[in-house]
C-alpha cells in the first residue's frame, strides 16, 4: 500500500511514538489525523477519544474521515501500565487497576480494530485488492514479563493473541494486521525516569547499544504499510534485548 495520498489515523498520536509516527506518515504525504485524549505537540487533524470507548472512537473516526477521506491505515500507540506486587504485605495492584489496564491496552486495541476495519470493508479496494492496514502496539514484556508486570503483560498479551485470528478475518477484505512489541525506547516517558535501574535498562539492549529512537518504530511502521506480505505477525523490535525476571521495582511505570 502506498503512503503518499492515503489517510491515516493515528492512535495515541499526541505524544511518544504516536507522534513521531505521525509526523513521519505525514512528511511522507500522507493524510493524518490523531486520536487520542490530549492533543499535545500534534498540529494536524486531532478528535478526542477514550479507545476504551467505542462510541467515542466511532465518533472520532468519523469526524476525522472528513480531513483525511478513507481510512487507509490504523497505527494504534495507546497504553497504559499498572505495576507493582500482586500479593503479599507490598501487594499494590488492584483488581480496578488491573482491569482498567485491560480496558485500555486490549479492549482499546480490539475496539480500534473493528472499527477501522468496517470503514476499511466498505472502501474500494486498490489494484491489488488491498484495502488497509491495521497495526497495534504490544510489548516485549508480553513475553517476558518482569515481577510486577502481570497486568500489563497480560493486556499487551492479549493484543498479541488477537493479530492472527483479526488477520484470518480480514484478509478476504483485503485488510492486513500486524503488531510491532518494542522493548525499550526513548519515549518522554522512558527519558524522564531516572535512578540506576533505569540506568541498568538502558545497557541492556544488545545492539544497538542503546535503546531505540522513535524514528526506528516510524520506520517500521512505514515498511509495514508498504509490505504486503506483512500480516498476521508480531514484530518483535527491541535490539535484541529480552527482560529479566528482576525486582518489582525494576519496572518503569
Amino acid at each position: 500500500m502506498k503512503i503518499k495520498g492515503s489517510g491515516f489515523v493515528i492512535a495515541g498520536g499526541g505524544s511518544g511514538l504516536g507522534l513521531t509516527t505521525a509526523l513521519s506518515l505525514r512528511e511522507a504525504g500522507a493524510r493524518v489525523g490523531v486520536l487520542d485524549l490530549k492533543q499535545g505537540e500534534w498540529d494536524g487533524a486531532f478528535a478526542h477519544a477514550d479507545v476504551a470507548d467505542e462510541t467515542g472512537v466511532d465518533r472520532a473516526l468519523d469526524a476525522l474521515a472528513s480531513e483525511i477521506g478513507q481510512l487507509r491505515g490504523l497505527i494504534n500507540t495507546t497504553g497504559i501500565g499498572h505495576s507493582g506486587l500482586s500479593a503479599g504485605p507490598d501487594r499494590k495492584v488492584t483488581a480496578e487497576g488491573f482491569r482498567r489496564v485491560l480496558d485500555v491496552n486490549t479492549l482499546g486495541s480490539f475496539i480500534l480494530a473493528q472499527a477501522a476495519a468496517e470503514r476499511m470493508i466498505a472502501s474500494e479496494a486498490d489494484k491489488q485488492g488491498e484495502r488497509g492496514v491495521i497495526i497495534n502496539t504490544s510489548s516485549i514484556v508480553a513475553f517476558e514479563g518482569q515481577i510486577g508486570t502481570a497486568a500489563y503483560a497480560a493486556a499487551k498479551g492479549g493484543i498479541n493473541a488477537m493479530t492472527l485470528p483479526l488477520a484470518r478475518e480480514f484478509g478476504p477484505y483485503g485488510i492486513r494486521v500486524v503488531t510491532i512489541a518494542p522493548g525499550i525506547f526513548e519515549t518522554p516517558m522512558f527519558s524522564q525516569a531516572r535512578g540506576p535501574m533505569v540506568d541498568w535498562l538502558r545497557e541492556q539492549v544488545i545492539y544497538p547499544d542503546r535503546p531505540g529512537d522513535a524514528v526506528e518504530f516510524a520506520e517500521m511502521v512505514a515498511h509495514i504499510v508498504c509490505n504486503r506480505m506483512l500480516n498476521g505477525t508480531v514484530i518483535r523490535l527491541d535490539g535484541a534485548y529480552r527482560v529479566p525476571s528482576g525486582r518489582h521495582d525494576w519496572w518503569v511505570d
